[in-house]
């Protein structure tokens, strides 16, 4: 069988191999779940679609007719417990294999699911189910995150139900239960393209995290981001390195690897660990590779056996910059190039360096044909090569991949959407050959780790502690992790700087957040820059400790 990406879109080349045009063809019914999962679980129902192991040696092979009978189970359940076309759901599957039925289920039936980290606190929950009305939410079993579910529940009136896999929990319905009583089968639920399906919250500056409406074209889209950028080939093993609650997760762990025909590639981890990760990779074979540059910078730190990467003909990074000299290691080592790539929640792969292009180090790349992407200044007046511009994409006629907006956002809106311009707000340059070079972003978001950080998220935490009296949260540059998060505070009176209240705020946040927003610097100041209005130059922080950093 022919891989669906050929069915679903048209490319064309230049001399050389190179994409210089992309366009999707799809019915104005298309539906991911129906037309990919069920049709190629028609075709070739013993192809594999997904290897799933985890820490403890547990390990899954799934062919897509198993998933796709799964998917249709759990449709049929979540049908019979109320959950019906338009209603939104948040999922938080962690890397459990159950992701790769729950989303084609909720597809099925026309809701719009919400992925969310399990990292999520109760305060987090509660932000989202509100925003987003969510009517269920379906997670893992993890005891933290099920208890913080539970407590944010009589806060939020639109939630009815609530769904659990594995372990029973006190107040959550066993889905992977409830569906084997289902039927194998069921009629198509009509849906369109053009409506929603797909919501992600994605960090912000100045206020909280706004959600982000993708629609059932989506899927289709990311046809470059797996077969142009990451390479995916037929009958090959893909492994991106990311929880299924990220944007990452779509970019890499379902829709364009299966459109390619690739099986999908599952680690389960709580904590990262160079060696099992390389372990895994060799030991079922990996062929093409993602992942964030924190994880090459942890494996090169930590050594690559020879073989890890025997199998692998393709390594891609994106989520921040990847330092040139990890780049060359890592090419030293294992003979891959990392190719890095740049997009946003709200976009599907926007620049990269593509297959058959000659990839420079230390670049994002060039434009992916299915956007019109293009640097302008703040005039908005398209910049030359070598000048400093602000990445934006001019929408052309029928465009798929970029969001269809935000939801209760206007504001938002209003900002990046500029005389029909959609700006990322990240600023870069572009040279003669038309290869991008990435700068930093025109706003306050932190990229650590591969995590994307809004500053007002950490500071409406520590603001909340009674020793801070005002505070500021910035990212510094870190070789690791590419910025780690730092908050610079004024303490009340009657508090004194020392390491132990350090300690007691980096704790309090990661209590009331997502652990991984918590501020590994702190720093005690006596007041803060403002501009004459009040508002805090983050900014002139930023220049200070770049100042700092200098003379270190």
């Amino acid at each position: 069988m022919e891989p669906l990406y050929t069915r679903f879109s048209t490319s064309a080349f230049d001399g050389n191999g190179e994409l210089t045009d992309f366009t999707i063809n799809a019915p104005e019914n298309f539906n991911f779940a129906y037309d990919v999962m069920d049709e190629i679980a028609a075709k070739e129902p013993g192809k594999r679609a997904l290897e799933w192991c985890d820490v403890s040696g547990n390990k899954r092979t799934f062919s897509f007719s198993e998933l796709a009978k799964l998917s249709v189970q759990a449709a049929g359940y979540l049908l019979s417990m109320g959950i019906k076309k338009g209603d939104r759901v948040l999922l938080t599957m962690k890397r459990h294999y159950e992701y790769w039925y729950l989303l084609p289920a909720l597809m099925r039936i026309g809701a719009i699911t919400i992925p969310a980290t399990h990292m999520l606190k109760e305060k987090d929950i509660i932000y989202r189910v509100q925003c987003a009305d969510a009517v269920a939410v379906i997670t893992a079993e993890d005891r933290e995150l099920t208890d913080a579910i539970l407590a944010a529940k009589p806060s939020c009136p639109t939630l009815q139900k609530l769904f659990t896999v594995r372990e029973d929990r006190e107040g959550f319905l066993r889905l992977d239960e409830g569906l084997r009583t289902m039927p194998e089968t069921m009629e198509r639920i009509p849906t369109l393209a053009k409506e929603p399906f797909l919501m992600y919250f994605t960090s912000g500056t100045t206020s909280y995290p706004k959600a982000v409406l993708h629609d059932g074209y989506y899927p289709l889209a990311h046809i470059p981001t797996a077969r142009y950028w990451q390479n995916c080939q037929n009958d090959g093993l893909h492994l991106t390195v990311a929880d299924t609650g990220w944007a990452k997760a779509s970019w890499g762990k379902i829709f364009g690897q299966w459109l390619c025909g690739s099986a999908v590639m599952v680690y389960e981890y709580e904590h990262f660990n160079a060696a099992d990760m390389l372990n895994v990779i060799a030991h079922y074979g990996v062929t093409t590779f993602c992942a964030p540059p924190t994880i090459y910078r942890l494996m090169v730190k930590n050594g690559i056996p020879a073989d890890a990467f025997s199998k692998v003909r393709y390594a891609t990074t994106a989520g921040e910059a990847l330092n040139p000299e990890i780049t060359k290691r890592f090419e030293e080592i294992t003979g891959l190039l990392v190719r890095e790539g740049f997009g946003q929640t709200e976009t599907t792969l926007v620049l990269g360096n593509l297959v058959n292009s000659p990839a420079k180090i230390g670049s994002i790349g060039k434009a992916n044909p299915l956007y019109d992407v293009r640097l302008i200044d703040e005039e908005g007046i398209e910049v030359g090569a070598d000048c400093r511009g602000e990445i934006v994409i001019i929408p052309k006629e029928n465009q798929h991949g970029l969001c269809i907006g935000y939801l209760n956002a206007e504001e938002t809106s209003r900002r990046v959407w500029k005389n029909g311009v959609f700006h990322t707000g990240d600023i870069a340059t572009k040279d003669a050959d038309g290869f991008f070079w990435y700068i930093g972003r025109s706003d306050d978001i932190i990229k650590s780790s591969g995590y994307r950080i809004g500053p007002f998220e950490i500071e409406d935490v520590l603001i909340k502690h009674p020793a801070v009296a005002e505070c500021a949260v910035t990212g510094v540059p870190d070789e690791e992790r590419g910025f780690v998060v730092k908050a610079t505070i004024v303490l009340m009176p009657g508090f004194e700087p020392s390491d132990d209240l350090k300690k007691t705020l980096q704790t309090y946040v990661k209590e009331q957040t997502a652990p991984y927003k918590y501020p590994r610097i702190v720093e005690f100041v006596p007041e803060l820059p403002k501009t004459f209005s009040g508002k805090i130059q983050r900014a002139k922080l930023r220049e200070q400790d770049a100042v700092k950093q200098l003379f270190h």
